[in-house]
């Protein structure tokens, strides 16, 4: 009866969570898992019959996606048919490369608009076709695209959006499907010698393994995309390995020598008839030229290759053998940044360190996946580790924990879970205790506020847990200096570093005369904000209604409790969560952050400075931050001097302006990413 009952709570917490749909599919995706014996998604080999059609094409294409085709017209027809089917934003055209082929395909590829055709003088093989094809491209990319393959949708975006977010990208793959669903290829590897691996060959496509982008040595070409003008100046397809095999390899390790990188992207689903055209037998027909063009290729690649894996070593390593250090980091939840300040800062720790060429696993104690923000995790690079793929985090320590440099457990509770395993399995790895803040601090301010003793206890109680696990670490975290010198006190001979808030900085965005109102953000699932809204609300917004009648409080969070929501009324506003914060952000004249008690630094403080939107605030919101009173911030203790303080800033222009240059300032030197890269590189050890 009680599983029954826990079920029910469950399905009812993530439809209030999700909504009917998203509760729909966690739970399909959640029974698939645990069966694994659930049917794939399959594709059937297409069937001969013809009827013409067209393709959505392009006369000023951003990309040309080109389709070398040899007989087997059934397959280019229902290549082209997908393509058609999702065609979705981005400008294309298609270029047919017929090799000579003596099937129907010349006379059916006449009957299909929107394509343009090329039809071979001599037989080119498929290199000398790509190449034929690329001459005649109009697109700022070139895409080399299989004719026996079948694209999905948003396939192309997916490919485009990696170039958009990966600044020095060169080339980028898709994610290859069998069409029996199990999968082909999550990117190519490359072992010293010069012979190579399909990524997940055979394996579950959703797999966590597979599904989050990152560096690869090569991708197939039967889905790959590049610049026109950087595949025409490392000079097209090599033609030392015409007909076929072994020249996409040498592609991506050319585009390497140039400066850029290779990137799989999962995201982009391709499904790939793998052997319809060539084969699969390497001792005969066309697909011998895979075993003599490795030897071209050893030949031609030596010095590059001594910097590969060497055969033999672990596959999971092996795909990713460029990283400089591999970190685990394991917190209660998946890091939702739009929800809370913790959140942020655990997401873009994990940006700071993908960008200094980690590689980064990242789970939640729950192993959850978490509709959209473990997606996000995977699209900066992040390895999330989730049901039903990592049930047994046991077995996780006991397979991969010597392949970690650093272990980060954040939240004493979540530590006192993992640390044994850690301790047991990842005897090498740097242990880092990342408090996010000190909670025993935190309730030790509460039960001071509220004098209660039974909160003083729970205070204690934490503080012995906290500090037990900070000495089985190697390193902890606070993010003050302000708690660095409590721990100094609570915790001597403690290793203590600060790694504090991480924020982009986005300026000031609109002049004064522009703003109005006040503004809180805050997710109410913690305490001290709730707290704050209400004392605000009846100590507070009264006294500066009386010298300013028409002011408006705006109060935008998360989880709002129903104490916040029985404040709404005319001049309080409660919007709850808000998918963008940015428009709040550049409206508002001031944000405040009334908080009596709690630990850490505050994230409120932190956004509003980055946005340049100057800040009333206790001592306690301010507390860690390097801000001075009355030029970063204005602070008050109580009521009445915090009422004050809003009314002379709301009024004042040139004050208005001091504290959104100075706030400005103190996030660049404090809590930029910059900032936190250095404090990374010390912590970590690169």
């Amino acid at each position: 009866m009680q599983r029954v009952l826990n079920q029910f709570r469950r399905l009812r917490g993530s439809l209030a969570r999700h909504g009917v749909r998203g509760t729909w599919n966690r739970l399909v995706r959640e029974l698939r898992g645990s069966s694994r014996l659930a049917a794939r998604e399959t594709w059937a080999a297409p069937g001969e019959g013809f009827a013409p059609f067209a393709v959505p094409g392009s006369s000023e294409p951003q990309v040309s996606i080109i389709i070398p085709v040899h007989n087997k017209f059934a397959y280019t027809a229902a290549c082209l048919r997908s393509l058609a089917a999702h065609a979705a934003t981005t400008p294309f055209e298609v270029i047919v490369v017929d090799d000579l082929s003596t099937d129907s395909t010349e006379q059916r590829l006449a009957q299909i608009e929107g394509i343009r055709v090329l039809r071979n003088a001599q037989n080119l093989g498929f290199v000398g076709s790509c190449n034929a094809g690329a001459s005649m491209a109009r697109g700022e990319f070139v895409l080399f695209l299989n004719n026996d393959t079948l694209v999905t949708p948003g396939w192309l975006e997916a490919l485009m959006r990696c170039f958009a977010e990966e600044a020095d990208a060169g080339l980028v793959g898709a994610r290859l499907i069998y069409p029996d669903g199990r999968l082909q290829e999550a990117g190519g590897i490359i072992f010293s010698d010069g012979s190579g691996w399909n990524y997940g060959r055979f394996e579950d496509p959703e797999d966590s393994r597979f599904m989050f982008r990152r560096e690869a040595d090569y991708c197939s070409g039967a889905a790959i995309l590049l610049r026109r003008a950087l595949f025409e100046q490392l000079g097209q397809f090599d033609s030392r390995y015409a007909p076929a095999y072994y020249e996409d390899t040498d592609l991506a390790f050319a585009v390497r020598a140039a400066g850029y990188k290779v990137f799989y992207e999962p995201d982009s689903r391709v499904v790939h008839f793998e052997g319809i055209t060539a084969g699969t037998d390497t001792g005969s027909g066309m697909k011998r030229y895979q075993v003599v063009n490795q030897a071209k290729f050893l030949d031609k690649w030596k010095d590059a290759l001594r910097a590969q894996p060497a055969p033999g070593t672990s596959i999971h390593v092996a795909a990713s053998h460029r990283a400089v250090r591999r970190i685990l980091i394991i917190d209660a939840t998946t890091p939702a940044p739009d929800q809370d300040s913790g959140s942020l800062r655990m997401v873009n720790l994990m940006r700071v360190l993908r960008r200094n060429g980690c590689h980064v696993a990242f789970m939640a104690s729950n192993r959850a996946w978490v509709e959209g923000y473990t997606s996000a995790l995977q699209e900066i690079g992040v390895e999330v580790l989730y049901h039903p793929f990592n049930n047994d985090p046991a077995a996780l320590f006991r397979e991969r924990g010597a392949e970690f440099d650093a272990i980060l457990l954040s939240r004493h509770y979540v530590a006192s879970e993992f640390i044994g395993l850690a301790r047991m399995y990842a005897p090498s790895a740097r242990l880092v205790f990342d408090t996010v803040d000190l909670h025993y601090l935190r309730e030790q301010r509460a039960a001071e506020l509220e004098g209660r003793t039974d909160l003083a206890r729970e205070s204690e109680r934490t503080r012995m847990l906290e500090v037990g696990i900070m000495r089985e670490c190697d390193v902890t975290l606070v993010v003050s200096p302000v708690e660095e010198e409590i721990l100094a006190r609570d915790a001597p001979g403690v290793a203590v570093d600060v790694l504090s808030n991480v924020h982009e900085v986005y300026g000031c965005r609109r002049k004064f005369a522009d703003r109005r109102d006040l503004l809180f953000v805050g997710g109410f699932q913690h305490p001290p904000n709730t707290d704050a809204v209400l004392w605000f609300a009846r100590e507070i917004l009264p006294r500066v209604r009386e010298r300013i009648a028409d002011i408006r409080l705006h109060v935008i969070g998360s989880k709002v409790t129903t104490e916040i929501q029985a404040l709404a009324s005319d001049h309080l506003v409660v919007h709850g969560f808000v998918d963008d914060i940015a428009p709040a952000m550049d409206s508002a004249r001031i944000s405040i952050a009334p908080l009596r008690y709690g630990a850490g630094v505050k994230g409120k403080v932190n956004m509003a400075m980055s946005y340049g939107l100057p800040v009333v605030a206790t001592p306690m919101a301010v507390e860690g931050m390097h801000v001075r009173a009355g030029e970063d911030v204005l602070v008050a203790l109580d009521a009445d001097a915090f009422a004050c303080a809003i009314v002379d800033l709301y009024g004042n222009e040139e004050l208005w302006n001091r504290l959104s240059a100075n706030g400005l300032a103190n996030v660049h030197a404090h809590f930029s990413f910059d900032a936190a890269e250095k404090a990374i590189r010390r912590i970590i050890g690169f």
